[in-house]
């Protein structure tokens, strides 16, 4: 997903972590800012490491929660979780 100039992605093959997003501007690595996806649809940074400012952070984040139901449906299709009730989240 691009959105305000950041690609929010996942990052595959990450140990069986919870559910989470990455941002990024330009290249696409997994040492960027890394976003916990909450079990009630919210969200909380792990990190920050692409150094976000905090105002463009916010809208992501924001942008993130309204799209709760996408991100997760996408995570149960790419790591073939059938049932939400597996899905693993931070909290």
């Amino acid at each position: 997903m691009n959105v305000i100039g950041y690609k929010i992605y996942f990052w595959a093959n990450e140990n069986n972590e919870p559910i989470h997003v990455h941002i990024s501007k330009g290249k696409l690595t997994q040492n960027t800012t890394k976003v916990w996806i909450t079990k009630m649809g919210g969200c909380i940074v792990a990190n920050n490491k692409s150094r976000i400012p905090e105002h463009e952070l916010n809208k992501l984040l924001s942008i993130i929660s309204r799209h709760y139901f996408l991100i997760v449906s996408k995570w149960q299709e790419y790591y073939k979780v059938k049932d939400i009730n597996d899905v693993k989240f931070y909290c």
